[in-house]
Parts: C-alpha cells; structure tokens; sequence
C-alpha cells in the first residue's frame, strides 16, 4: 500500500479543522471544506477515520469525505498517478 501522508492529529473547534499533516500544522475553516461539515454535531464531527494510506478521512455517520491531497491543494500529473497506481 502506497502511503500518501502521515496525519497526526485530526480535531474540530469553533468551525475549524485543525490538522498536523507530514509534519505541517494545517487550519481550515469548515465552511470553505464542506456544507456537510459545517451543520453537523459535535458526535458527527468526532466520528471519523482517516484511511490507512493517509489519502482521506471519512465521517461514517455523515458519509462525508475529504482528500488531505485536496486540503493542501496538491495536484499529481496521470503519470504520477500511474506510477502509484502500478507500485502497489
């Protein structure tokens, strides 16, 4: 399994993700990440996994998902994506 990132630390305060991804501390509103996020409890927000391979993390009770690549604004090329799809 190809390991895209190391997530540390996932929580939620006063509208805001807060994030320690490879090392970097990430902060972002929810709003600006998801509509479902925004309106959901603190028992939803506080259900989530982030994947094995650190792609995502996924609320189950809100069937919700993000790509930390999509947080940190990270775009790999069809080669790239090529190359780690064929290394696995």
């Amino acid at each position: 399994m190809n390991i895209y990132h190391k997530v540390d630390e996932v929580r939620m305060e006063n509208g805001i993700l807060f994030l320690r991804v490879d090392g970097q501390s990430i902060s972002k509103a929810l709003i600006d990440i998801s509509p479902v996020l925004v309106t959901a409890s603190d028992k939803e927000l506080n259900h989530y996994e982030i994947s094995p391979s650190g792609y995502g993390i996924h609320w189950p009770l809100l069937d919700e998902d993000i790509s930390i690549d999509g947080l940190l604004k990270i775009h790999h090329s069809p080669l790239q994506r090529n190359q780690l799809c064929n290394s696995a």
